[in-house]
């Protein structure tokens, strides 16, 4: 049995009795625990009694008549970051495994309990969630489901384990974190679907923070439906998926500016064919020239606001036990000791005025689109070089720590059918415009799937 499937499928199925929670379980388990996978890399630790048990209830449940959302019953993982009663948040991290359990589920782990999701672990991640390629030297690093078989590649990070999960069978949705782009990137690599709401959107009380200012937390599933379901949940609204608006019509702005520098050709065309197919299917693509993205890397010449913020809390830290911490992971964090408050309150007053004048830019779209990542995902062995690392890492992160930066929601959603090269189709909405940018994004999805 395969849980890669969507939600929506899952969902049917236990209505019908095809299937139980309890199968579901016990075939995301057999996948974790499988030794030829990727289980042991992708997964932090893995609650497989607890699961069961969940399982069990929510079946005697279902067969009561109770089902309390469209999460019921289904399998998912969420991040070591989020806080697990009685389970240490190690964040990646072995400067952490030592750290007390947390003492109460995190807002967004409760509210998927209460939704009936089946919890079966928590996945791997880039130590403090503080790099786009995926890489954590203390625990292992899965590799993306591309050409696994003759060249294992990087899956993106920092949800790394979260988006192999689901793309292995390992859990139906997986939860993340997006920072600079931390759920979008991973989506992009493996294949899937991915949202970063608009950061106010879901609580991020009991998630373990890299930079309050810009931290989020979305889903990565098979699909934007998916993601719209976990993301109402996490929300604590109805767990409804906005219905998909016609494509015709649909305005989407393309900035002409440095979203494509440093792309690979064969990304390029597969990013170009998926707005051939937008546009046959009657969406207008428009051209501009997008001036504030120009500037954010000027505002963030100091390191930014997750650099700040990181160094704020973990220079302690660092002062204690900095030979734990990975170094690439360190010497970041670390540039935030550059920075002081006339930096940072210059950098707020800076984003502001930014944010203010980029709104007003692309007011008239729909949603602003650009490749999520430029880059198919790069073989493991390349990252040995730290010069590698730390540009090819800047270069993954680009385009989607833009959304970040302008405080709005966005989603990334597979260019090619299934089978294809991994690139991403990043669409960027209006700051609380989430419910709207499921509705663009699944009108999309469904033009560049067919």
């Amino acid at each position: 049995m395969t849980i890669m499937r969507p939600i929506a499928e899952l969902a049917a199925d236990l209505a019908a009795g095809r299937t139980t929670s309890r199968e579901l379980t016990e075939a995301a388990l057999a996948r974790i625990a499988d030794p030829a996978g990727e289980g042991a890399a992708a997964f932090m630790t893995v609650h497989a009694e607890a699961a069961r048990a969940a399982a069990d209830a929510s079946d005697r449940l279902r067969g009561h008549g109770v089902v309390p959302s469209p999460l019921g019953g289904i399998p998912v993982s969420i991040k070591d970051l989020f806080d697990e009663q009685g389970q240490v948040t190690r964040a990646g991290s072995v400067a952490l495994a030592d750290a007390p359990p947390a003492a109460t589920d995190a807002p967004i782990v409760a509210r998927l309990r209460a939704a009936g999701a089946v919890i079966v672990g928590r996945t791997n991640m880039v130590e403090f969630a503080f790099s786009g390629v995926g890489l954590n030297p203390h625990y292992g690093t899965p590799a993306a489901p591309f050409e696994r078989a003759a060249n294992r590649r990087v899956p993106g990070g920092s949800s790394s384990g979260a988006a192999v999960s689901v793309t292995d069978g390992m859990a139906a949705v997986a939860i993340g974190s997006d920072t600079g782009g931390s759920v979008r990137i991973p989506s992009a690599f493996c294949g899937l679907a991915g949202l970063k709401p608009t950061a106010s959107r879901v609580p991020t009380a009991g998630a373990f923070p890299l930079s309050t200012t810009l931290d989020s937390i979305g889903p990565l599933a098979p699909t934007l439906a998916c993601c719209a379901v976990t993301d109402a949940v996490m929300a604590g609204l109805d767990p409804t998926v906005p219905e998909a608006v016609p494509l015709a019509g649909l305005r989407f702005g393309l900035p002409r500016n440095i979203v494509r520098e440093g792309i690979e050709p064969v990304v390029a065309d597969i990013f170009d064919a998926a707005l051939q197919r937008l546009s046959k299917g009657g969406a207008r693509i428009e051209e501009f020239d997008f001036d504030e993205l120009n500037e954010i890397p000027v505002a963030n010449a100091k390191g930014g606001f997750a650099v700040a913020e990181a160094w704020a809390l973990h220079r302690a830290r660092i002062a204690d036990r900095g030979d734990r911490f990975d170094p690439r992971v360190r010497v970041r964090i670390e540039r935030g000791a550059g920075m002081d408050a006339a930096d940072y309150i210059d950098l707020l007053h800076i984003r502001a005025d930014i944010n203010r004048r980029a709104e007003a830019r692309t007011a008239r779209f729909d949603a602003v689109v650009m490749p999520t990542c430029v880059l198919l995902p790069p073989p493991i062995a390349n990252f040995a070089d730290d010069g590698y690392y730390g540009r090819t890492n800047l270069l993954i992160l680009r385009n989607t720590s833009f959304g970040n930066f302008l405080d709005r929601c966005s989603v990334s959603i597979p260019a090619t059918p299934a089978g294809g090269p991994p690139v991403g189709f990043c669409l960027v909405g209006p700051h609380g415009g989430d419910h709207r940018l499921l509705a663009v994004g699944q009108a999309v999805e469904a033009a560049l799937a067919a």
